[in-house]
């Protein structure tokens, strides 16, 4: 039995020393398809984590709450823009996203829906205009059209409601923003009519320190209810400021 545990052992050995992630992307049909309208070619951008890599679970607790983190190595190329999809959401573009200098290495979180089981990816432009890609395959289902957390009258009361805290982390601050918004997908049913509730998200934000831009997102569907940003940047002057916009003209300003 001990010999039996230790050539086991010794066969997983190599994988773990190869650095194998548990759940790489997988070959997607729905990306062949998009691909082109996503980002502009039919060219399939290279994977180098040694630029920047994404982390998500294999399994999601909650498909409505499934968080990526994306990160880059000391010494990496910047990162200037990102492209998030969910190849098997109904609108498969999570978010576009731009990065100001202050935020390279880059260290972002943010939590999304993944409404079938699918390959997350992240397409990163670099500042000399190349593409590369990193991404996981989840297991997750119904995330888009999970019911929402909160009542339709909490919702209402507390939309746009923000709140941003800073912590200290190798030599840079770590910002987490939360914004209170239902950001219904338009898949949700209301849970006392049994109506479909219309799709209503924050459509556009805007982070910045003092006149520094952090980062910017143009969203769709995917984005999880009460959104939570968290992200490392070098510190700077100024307050942290935060400008939001919904899909029905609501307008959010707030300084930190």
């Amino acid at each position: 039995m001990r010999l039996a545990c230790l050539l086991f052992a010794s066969m997983l050995a190599p994988a773990a020393l190869a650095g194998e992630v548990a759940n790489p992307m997988q070959p997607s049909a729905l990306w062949d398809d998009m691909r082109l309208a996503v980002i502009g070619t039919d060219d399939e951008p290279p994977v180098d984590p040694a630029i920047f890599d994404l982390d998500a679970p294999p399994r999601a607790d909650n498909p409505a709450l499934v968080p990526v983190r994306i990160t880059q190595p000391p010494g990496a190329p910047a990162i200037r823009a990102l492209a998030l999809v969910v190849d098997g959401n109904p609108a498969p573009v999570a978010a576009e996203f731009t990065f100001g200098e202050a935020l390279m290495p880059l260290d972002f979180e943010v939590r999304v829906r993944v409404d079938s089981y699918s390959d997350l990816r992240a397409i990163a432009t670099l500042e000399d205009g190349r593409k590369v890609m990193a991404g996981r395959f989840v297991k997750a289902s119904g995330g888009c059209a999970a019911p929402a957390g909160k009542s339709m009258d909490e919702v209402r009361a507390t939309m746009g409601e923000m709140r941003f805290r800073q912590t200290e982390g190798d030599g840079r601050q770590v910002g987490t923003l939360m914004i209170r918004h239902p950001n219904f997908s338009g898949l949700q049913r209301d849970q006392v009519t049994l109506l479909t509730i219309p799709a209503e998200f924050i459509q556009t934000l805007e982070v910045k320190q003092g006149e520094a831009p952090l980062f910017t997102m143009e969203a769709g569907i995917s984005i999880s209810e009460d959104p939570v940003f968290r992200f490392a940047h070098v510190p700077g002057e100024g307050p942290v400021t935060v400008h939001a916009e919904d899909t029905e003209g609501r307008v959010w300003d707030q300084s930190f």
